[in-house]
Parts: structure tokens; C-alpha cells; sequence
């Protein structure tokens, strides 16, 4: 157990940052399975947008790495053409 203060308030900031970090790239993911899931191009079309501009903050916020950013943007805009 830590033993200073400044280390316990550290404790509880990692545990909150972590949480906020796993809810938005868990939000993020199902965003992605939704645009998957999507046969419609139009639909598909309106919601790339969306999708890239949250994996791009995942990335610049270091949740994921840039390089898989940039893979599943590729991914996801050639499945959206393919349509």
C-alpha cells in the first residue's frame, strides 16, 4: 500500500483516468461495429465522419496507438466505398 499522500491521490487518479479511457474507446468500438453493420451507403456515408473524428481523438489522446488509428480509418472508409 502506498504510503505517502501524494501517491494514494495518484492511486485514485489513475483508477478514474483508466475508467474514462476504457468507456471511450469501448464507446468507440461499438460506433465502429455499428458502421460495419451498416448496408445502407448513405447511411454509412453520414456516419463515417462521426466515426473517424472519435478514433482521431483516441489517438491523440493515446488511448490507441496512431498507427492503429490509422488502420481502422483506412478500413472503414474502403469498406464505406465498397457499399
Amino acid at each position: 500500500m502506498a504510503n505517502h499522500k501524494s501517491a494514494l491521490k495518484r492511486i485514485r487518479r489513475n483508477e478514474a483516468v483508466r475508467l474514462r479511457n476504457k468507456y471511450q474507446h469501448k464507446t468507440v468500438r461499438n460506433a465502429i461495429k455499428k458502421l460495419r453493420a451498416t448496408e445502407d451507403k448513405k447511411e454509412a456515408e453520414t456516419l463515417l465522419p462521426s466515426v473517424i473524428g472519435m478514433i482521431d481523438k483516441l489517438a491523440k489522446k493515446n488511448i490507441i496507438h496512431a498507427n492503429k488509428a490509422g488502420n481502422l480509418k483506412s478500413g472503414l472508409t474502403k469498406g464505406v466505398n465498397a457499399l
